[in-house]
């Protein structure tokens, strides 16, 4: 019998085949496998199921091949999908209404460099873009990580150009690529940035700037993911209700996070090390530094925004920033009524020692006479110092030349 089998003549039908002999040889499955299939108990088909890196719908999305094929294929697979995503982000459109302020602002006869920054740190795309710009720019020199420092190594020319340039989405007017996952990444990344800045001041940290950037694409690896997996984030999310439990159905789901994926992303834009690290490793349970206030900023993001989150977790990271029960407390209360935006104080100031002492008496409410007198001036210089400093501040008069020199730090 084995001889005939070994030469390809079929076995007699009066012998019924050995079970186990048909699954090793067969090369096909046959009716009666199939029938025996269909009676198998649901438990035991469930533990002879192949596991993988994915599930079978997110191999199908991806391109990788059936389970059974080798492990480095489906890898391949993965890393085409990711690859593309990653080129597609390139295309990443800007919020109209933050590209037009930009535009606005850099198109003052008096351009104030605070007002620039404040209109980049608003908006992913416009920060990403004058990011990549400046560290080009540079050329393997000291590498830009804030906003503030982008804009100095910029002209004023170039970051309008910039803008001209960027694509835009709006919320009255859906893209056919990204439809309205623009707009729902924005939201909740500057909720984060807007948190981020709020502990910063609880704890007195020095790197507020750079924490601004980072806050803000923290979760710019979930563009990429959202790209290359259409089933992201319902169908690998579908049952995590915390942060911390989305990430695992992630890692568990696709082999990868998007944390490592947006520090991947940040330095392929080349962007500096000092921006990558803290966004791969924001979700990481005992991070410590940049890292931690971007993990405990997410995390009051979602809880602002009506979020489920673990009050364990939380008070774990508050702690390794250095906030405690009390004041975690504080800002929890604080955070949803607190200012959006701080003042920055980033532009030389461009009055003389003297204008500033004239404009100064002047937010005191004081008149020329005082202060003629108390700078031992005459009435018409203390005129000519104040004609001189509307023109530097581009004003119209004494109450807008306080504000604006306030606003500013000036005063």
């Amino acid at each position: 019998m084995q001889a005939a089998t070994a030469a390809g003549t079929k076995p007699a039908t009066a012998r019924k085949p050995v079970t186990g002999r048909k699954l090793v040889t067969a090369k096909k499955p046959t009716a009666a496998k199939a029938a025996g299939a269909a009676k198998t108990p649901a438990a035991a088909r469930k533990l002879t199921r192949p596991r993988s890196a994915a599930p079978v719908a997110v191999q199908r999305r991806v391109g990788a091949p059936a389970a059974g094929s080798g492990e480095r294929h489906q890898n391949e697979g993965h890393g085409r999908r990711l690859t593309m995503a990653f080129e597609a982000l390139e295309a990443f459109p800007a919020l109209a209404e933050s590209r037009d302020r930009l535009l606005s602002v850099v198109s003052k006869d008096h351009v104030a460099t605070a007002d620039v920054v404040a209109a980049v740190e608003s908006d992913v795309a416009l920060s990403i873009a004058v990011l990549r710009l400046a560290n080009r720019a540079r050329d393997g020199r000291t590498r830009v990580d804030t906003a503030v420092a982008a804009v100095e190594v910029l002209s004023t020319h170039t970051v309008q150009a910039v803008a001209n340039r960027m694509r835009t989405f709006d919320f009255f007017e859906r893209a056919s690529v990204w439809d309205a996952a623009p707009e729902r990444f924005r939201l909740h990344a500057l909720a984060t940035q807007h948190a981020a800045d709020r502990i910063a001041t609880e704890v007195g940290y020095e790197n507020r700037d750079r924490l601004t950037v980072t806050s803000l694409l923290h979760d710019v690896g979930k563009l990429v993911l959202l790209h290359a997996y259409p089933g992201y984030p319902a169908q690998v999310h579908r049952g995590a209700r915390t942060p911390e439990e989305r990430i695992h159905q992630e890692r568990r789901e696709l082999g990868v996070d998007h944390a490592l994926v947006g520090g991947v992303l940040v330095r392929r834009w080349g962007l500096p090390t000092s921006l990558a690290t803290p966004i791969e490793r924001h979700h990481n349970p005992d991070v410590e530094g940049e890292a931690a206030f971007i993990r405990l900023a997410d995390m009051l993001a979602h809880y602002e925004q009506g979020g489920r989150v673990s009050p364990s977790e939380m008070l774990h990271t508050a702690r390794s920033v250095g906030i405690g029960p009390d004041e975690l407390r504080r800002v929890l209360y604080e955070l949803p009524s607190a200012s959006s935006q701080r003042q920055r104080h980033v532009d030389p100031c461009p009055l003389s020692g003297r204008e500033l002492g004239v404009l100064q008496r002047l937010a005191e409410g004081k008149v020329y006479k005082q202060i003629a007198h108390e700078l031992m001036l005459s009435t018409s210089t203390v005129r000519t110092h104040l004609h001189n400093i509307y023109g530097k501040l581009g004003a119209v008069d004494r109450a807008q030349a306080v504000l604006i020199a306030t606003e500013r730090g000036w005063l």
